[in-house]
């Protein structure tokens, strides 16, 4: 989700994705408790803290550094017994302030999921296959620069829109379904005993295609359906989330075909569901969340760790999710506008008075106004890392733009 509307870029825009290709060799450079991974033809001896600032401007300037080639596995992390905790089994505490560099590995780790998804979508508006995904499942993360993680591709996944434009408009607008990321499952034995478990990844990317942004902008608030409480979420997440074609199946049944068969699998060894995603993609990895709790009644852990996400549901929709057990780890960043739409947020701890009135937080007296029955009010999901890209050196110059891209949120994460 963002604010420009330039056709055929990602939501990270255009500056901040190039295709990457790995047909060259990896080095490994240790980097804290994690193994950065460098594909390139001159190795890297040091460390990035070890670097002078010249020699890694380049890489640091937001409108230049190409994110593709780094990787962050924490390969010489085992998680053990203590992969629920870093899951979110105790909503993080201690684990966030200051960050834990365990779980700075799993959040950067998680990170390069979404990387791939945006590096494997074709945004070349002119191509036939514009929309699609670049590669097949059994070469996506290896050509996308996520050579031997341990996880192997199951499905790929679209999103279809809801809305329905005239068939003059342009192809790269009237694009209904796209490629918008993959299920992956770790099969690795070693990676398996590191991380304490088999651990499957939903990754989604953010808005790239013209109705997708069409999409962003149906801010009001709908209920969700077959809903026991009064649950709302954002109107266009719920249209890219819950649209089909007669061709292409909603992104909602493709998720729930593939985790009943992957539990159905692997159901009876310890699993983890990780969901993840930037800007759009973690709106949509929030509703998939709430949809697998609700669906699969034996579902075992379900985690989202978002990225620059926007708000998606009301009070209601948030003590669902908390209700159902799912953790939410939103990584937010202050200067980032998309974290603070759409809609407005209820002032915590806001009394609703006898005659059922609530008041917008923030709002001077004489202009509040009664919103009980509004479409507009949000509410924040999860436990938050917020970070600040204004307090980080490696940034000389800061827009919406590089703000909210997510090799920007990376930078954050890997720094703070």
């Amino acid at each position: 989700m963002s604010f420009s509307m330039k056709h055929a870029r990602p939501c990270t825009f255009p500056s901040a994705i190039t295709q990457y290709h790995t047909s060259r060799h990896a080095e490994h450079v240790s980097i804290r408790c994690c193994t950065l991974t460098e594909p390139s033809v001159r190795p890297l001896k040091l460390s990035i803290e070890d670097q002078p600032l010249k020699t890694w401007d380049h890489l640091l300037n937001p409108l230049e550094y190409d994110p593709a080639p780094f990787l962050f596995t924490s390969k010489d992390v085992r998680l053990g017994n203590r992969w629920m905790e870093y899951q979110g089994l105790q909503n993080w505490e201690g684990l966030l302030d200051p960050l834990d560099q365990n779980l700075r590995g799993e959040i950067l780790r998680y990170g390069s999921f979404v990387e791939a998804a945006y590096r494997s979508f074709n945004f070349d508006s002119s191509s036939p296959a514009y929309g699609a995904c670049l590669y097949p499942k059994s070469t996506l993360l290896d050509r996308s620069g996520l050579a031997q993680t341990g996880y192997h591709l199951s499905r790929h996944l679209r999103a279809t829109s809801g809305i329905r434009l005239p068939s003059w408009a342009p192809s790269w607008v009237a694009t209904n379904s796209s490629w918008i990321g993959y299920v992956a499952v770790c099969q690795d034995k070693e990676e398996i005993a590191r991380l304490g478990r088999r651990d499957v990844v939903i990754a989604l990317r953010g808005t790239a295609t013209g109705l997708e942004w069409l999409e962003n902008f149906r801010a009001t608030l709908s209920p969700l359906p077959n809903a026991h409480s009064e649950p709302m979420v954002e109107t266009g997440f719920l249209s890219l989330y819950t649209s089909g074609t007669d061709e292409v199946p909603s992104l909602q049944e493709s998720i729930r075909e593939e985790i009943a068969r992957l539990l159905q699998t692997y159901g009876d060894e310890p699993l983890s569901l990780t969901i993840t995603g930037h800007s759009l993609g973690a709106a949509l990895a929030t509703l998939t969340a709430y949809d697998i709790k609700t669906t699969f009644k034996r579902a075992p852990m379900v985690t989202v760790m978002s990225f620059g996400g926007p708000r998606v549901g009301n009070r209601s929709f948030r003590c669902q999710l908390e209700k159902q057990g799912t953790k939410v780890l939103r990584i937010v960043n202050s200067d980032d506008l998309i974290t603070k739409v759409p809609g407005f947020v209820l002032e915590e701890g806001a009394e609703v008075s006898k005659d059922r009135n609530v008041y917008v937080a923030g709002l001077p007296n004489w202009i509040q106004k009664r919103v009980e029955d509004t479409q507009w009010v949000y509410a924040e999901v999860g436990r938050e890392l917020r970070l600040r890209s204004r307090n980080c050196p490696y940034f000389k110059s800061l827009n919406v733009a590089t703000c909210h891209d997510l090799k920007t949120y990376l930078h954050l994460v890997n720094y703070s």
